[in-house]
């Protein structure tokens, strides 16, 4: 193949199965009408009538910003009142002890970026489980790292500690810097949630292995799913572990507005960092800020002031919840639906506690997806399993 790329660069070629399948689904849908086809691709909300929601809410004040809040530049780590907003938001009344940092990400994908690029070194390998969104796998290969995973669960569909411990320990051998990557609540294919009983094993588990004094752990917590996947409080109560951890331990979540503000395409996020080490905290802060001016420069204004704006007014907040809510609950009578009539025919499906999917596991997804697209029926082949929105 003829090429002037560089040798790194050569042979990339993205083919995305989410979007290919949801453009056949939305095609299919021209053709044969809306009501002809099941389309369960993108981890989005649409209501009963098959339309992409925005909430009135964060519409109403969207629409209503100066011009000056639409066109203008924003600072390069966000503005200001907007990463207060987000922490406010991510944590709730969990907010952990210690030094906390926030700088805007291009969604949550851009903290995991951020956290990849800037957390190991060119060659190491990032670990995660072995359900998760195909997205951490080309931005590891992107960077020049590689994606290792653990069997998320064990016999009794349970999180697995065994296989988690000894990947862990199989990264922390090698290298110093151990990244993990959690996709939790909610995760993205599975809808699973860790527990807190598990939390309390892990970190168990890590600071253990830091005290040998030999490694650092870096834990990334993609939240993107925050809002759908149980009550606000109770799914945010894990955070309160992520305090008075050892200075060895950075804990970075990775927020985004995607989905609980129903602003996908804005890319808006914010990836926040808690340390009980000040100097790490503020490090923190100035490696992520010096990568965002690298890649994407600043994020988009409107959208933050949108969020920050809502957020920041109690009558507006109390609206915005209101209505969010509602949707929360109209998936999950969506899900149980499924849960149900899976149950009624012996339909096997992985640990859901919430958040857009829900997966079968199987290793003929891509056969049998295929064979529903005869049906006008659209879901998302995985290597072990189908992916249902």
């Amino acid at each position: 193949m003829t090429s002037v790329a560089a040798k790194h660069a050569r042979g990339k070629k993205l083919k995305d199965v989410i979007f290919v399948t949801a453009g056949q689904a939305a095609e299919d849908t021209k053709l044969n009408g809306r009501e002809n086809v099941v389309n369960g691709t993108l981890g989005a909300i649409y209501d009963e009538e098959g339309n992409l929601v925005f909430l009135k809410t964060v519409k109403e004040e969207y629409l209503n910003l100066s011009d000056t809040e639409h066109i203008g530049y924003a600072p390069i780590a966000g503005i200001p009142q907007y990463l207060e907003c987000a922490e406010k938001e991510c944590f709730g009344d969990s907010r952990p002890d210690g030094f906390i940092r926030s700088i805007a990400t291009t969604g949550g994908t851009g903290g995991i970026h951020h956290l990849v690029h800037n957390y190991t070194e060119p060659g190491d390998e990032v670990l995660t489980a072995d359900w998760y969104w195909g997205a951490y796998r080309i931005i590891c290969s992107d960077n020049g790292r590689t994606l290792v995973t653990y069997s998320l669960f064990d016999e009794h569909n349970n999180f697995n500690h065994d296989a988690f411990q000894h990947r862990v320990k199989e990264l922390a051998a090698k290298q110093t810097n151990v990244v993990i990557l959690f996709n939790t609540p909610g995760n993205n294919p599975t809808g699973y949630s860790v527990e807190d009983k598990d939390w309390d094993s892990i970190l168990s588990f890590l600071k253990e292995l830091v005290a040998i004094g030999r490694n650092n752990v870096i834990i990334g917590i993609d939240v993107a799913y925050l809002d759908y996947s149980g009550e606000k409080e109770e799914v945010r109560a894990f955070f309160k572990k992520m305090g008075h951890l050892p200075k060895e331990i950075l804990v970075c979540v990775c927020y985004s507005l995607s989905k609980g503000f129903t602003m996908y395409g804005q890319r808006v996020g914010a990836m926040i960092g808690i340390s009980s080490d000040e100097e790490i905290a503020d490090e923190f802060l100035e490696v992520n800020k010096s990568t965002s001016r690298a890649t994407w420069s600043n994020i988009c204004r409107p959208a933050m002031r949108t969020m920050a704006n809502i957020v920041s007014d109690p009558d507006k907040f109390k609206a915005y919840e209101d209505e969010r809510n509602c949707y929360y609950q109209l998936i999950r009578d969506r899900a149980d639906i499924f849960k149900q009539e899976a149950a009624q025919v012996g339909l096997p499906m992985l640990p859901y506690r919430g958040g857009f999917f829900i997966t079968i596991p199987t290793d003929s997804g891509t056969a049998i997806c295929e064979e529903l697209k005869k049906e006008h029926i659209y879901c998302i082949a995985l290597g072990n399993g189908i992916r249902i929105a």
